[in-house]
């Protein structure tokens, strides 16, 4: 039995719970709330996330010590929302991790560094990149609950580690397969949050399909040059690891990201557009440290300097996407 540390109360880290304890493994799961570690130990239901699901508590281990859910763990699942990273492994002591395997499955970057979160976690605690692997999708949380196929990518520099975790995933309805892909698919994990915020502004100022398709297409192209710029290695972008994600989390009704920006672009402010969300909208976060490490890489990205412009410098959404619309093919 795989035991697995799963980091996290959110509700894709709710919905990895269930896709690794129902196919076997043992995962002590890390909650910051006492309420919530509480309710699930009563009730076996997480009760702010897909509560819908019911845990086998003897395969799953509710707890507020984060140290101690990671001190047995063969594997590491890191499911915090990526502003909340720093805070929660700084608990750690620096040898916590030594010969664990740490995956994460956060789609974003630490805010403060403008790092990606792999980084942070081979600086903090000494890794080899070997160690580490990251989880893209395209797979929603809630179509997890409901059981829907799904497909899952795992990315490492290590394919047999990537292989290994892909094993304990697997499933009737999740299919998941490894890659080499480590730098490219977390990025790209970042940035197509930033796309769907922005095509979420679009549909709330009652942009239509015609023009959500123009963007999308256009954010490959941006993607593509953000990534050659950074980590100028073969990759294929139409691979579901980087359009299939970049397409659900742009279209679909459960993404957060296009719900948050669809609010900004109703007239909402970002402030109580995530007070009204009560979640974590990765691409909010994302839009300034892709912005601000561009700065150096002069890379033509005018999606992501939209939304820049309209979520930080505080830019009408009804102005800017005009201009944006000029420089869209």
């Amino acid at each position: 039995m795989e035991k697995i540390a799963m980091l996290g109360g959110g509700s894709w880290a709710t919905a990895l719970t269930k896709i690794l304890s129902e196919n076997g493994a043992r995962v002590s799961w890390w909650l910051r709330s006492k309420d919530d570690v509480q309710h699930l130990r009563t009730t076996r239901h997480n009760p702010r996330y897909l509560s819908s699901v019911a845990f086998d508590l003897t395969r799953v281990f509710p707890s507020t010590d984060i140290a101690e859910v990671v001190k047995d763990a063969d594997w590491v699942v890191l499911a915090v929302p990526a502003a909340f990273v720093k805070e929660a492994l700084d608990k750690l002591e620096r040898d916590a991790l030594k010969g664990k395997r740490v995956i994460s499955a956060i789609k974003g970057m630490l805010p403060s560094r403008n790092e990606l979160v792999t980084d942070y976690v081979v600086e903090r605690f000494r890794l080899k990149d070997e160690c580490l692997g990251v989880v893209a999708g395209p797979c929603h949380a809630e179509e997890v609950a409901l059981e829907k196929q799904s497909y899952l990518t795992i990315g490492s520099p290590d394919v047999a580690l990537a292989e290994q975790f892909c094993q304990l995933l697997r499933n009737r309805y999740v299919r998941a397969h490894a890659a080499a892909d480590l730098d490219g698919i977390e990025y790209c994990a970042v940035m197509k949050n930033i796309i769907a915020l922005t095509c979420g502004i679009a549909h709330g100022l009652g942009y239509g399909d015609n023009f959500q398709a123009v963007l999308v297409s256009n954010a490959v192209q941006e993607i593509r040059r953000f990534l050659h710029a950074l980590s100028p290695e073969p990759r294929d972008l139409s691979a579901s690891a980087y359009l299939g994600d970049l397409l659900v989390t742009s279209y679909s009704q459960f993404s957060r990201n296009r719900t948050f920006g669809s609010m900004v672009g109703r007239g909402y402010s970002v402030k109580s557009a995530q007070l009204e969300m009560n979640m974590i909208a990765e691409g909010y976060y994302a839009v300034k440290s892709i912005y601000e490490l561009n700065k150096q890489l002069k890379v033509s990205m005018p999606i992501t300097s939209a939304a820049y412009h309209v979520l930080y410098e505080k830019i009408a959404p009804a102005v800017e996407l005009e201009i944006l619309k000029e420089k869209l093919r």
